[in-house]
């Protein structure tokens, strides 16, 4: 076990920042759920929301590279902070650009493929939100195991599912053009689940460097 917190003192900074940016990919996937399940005025909200989040969570990134400019001491190691703080910013980006080929989509939208998605995509951002804030209280490796283990099986069931929505492309009732468009859609979707990924192994590195 190791405190984090005893190299850093009463410096709450980076870990509300960081804690901060981990809630808005969450924001951001909970907005893309109501995209998904709802339209007219009430989906244009739900964009814009997504649009906003991602703003919020970019000025945050922003944020976090001026406190390592101007900080001596930190948590962790620069690296680890800055590599953690893009690796977060990644997910609500790549949900705005999900978003922003959904609201131009001429194809039919398979609103329940890309729903159980989603799901996934919520489970796994949720993990790494518990990952982020585990930081803070410098806890036992096993409890970041745990998490790190759900988020990586809901990567793996994210995988099973994109092999079944391939072969559903592949045999449905789809023209070319609308096969292509599906396929960007299901890929960005599981772009945005390895983003989670990805931010779950940047912490699960620092942990393992300070246990």
């Amino acid at each position: 076990m190791f405190s984090v917190k005893k190299l850093l003192g009463k410096e709450d900074k980076f870990f509300d920042l960081l804690e901060a940016s981990a809630d808005e990919a969450r924001q951001s996937t909970v907005a893309l759920a109501k995209i998904l399940a709802s339209e007219g005025a009430a989906q244009a909200a739900n964009i814009h929301e997504v649009i906003q989040t991602r703003r919020k969570d970019k000025r945050i990134t922003q944020e976090i590279t001026e406190e390592l400019c101007k900080t001596f001491v930190t948590p962790f190691e620069r690296e680890d902070i800055e590599a953690l703080s893009i690796a977060l910013y990644r997910i609500p980006k790549t949900i705005e650009k999900l978003v922003e080929r959904l609201t131009i989509c001429p194809a039919r939208i398979p609103r329940d493929t890309l729903q159980r998605q989603v799901v996934l995509l919520e489970d796994a951002v949720e993990s790494v939100v518990v990952m982020v804030k585990q930081l803070r209280k410098g806890t036992q490796l096993d409890k970041i195991k745990n998490a790190n283990d759900r988020l990586q099986f809901a990567e793996g069931e994210a995988d099973k599912l994109m092999l079944a929505n391939v072969k559903e492309l592949y045999n449905g009732p789809y023209d070319a053009k609308e096969v292509l468009i599906l396929m960007e859609l299901y890929d960005l979707m599981e772009t945005a689940i390895d983003r989670c990924r990805d931010a779950g192994q940047v912490v699960f590195q620092i942990i393992l460097k300070y246990s």
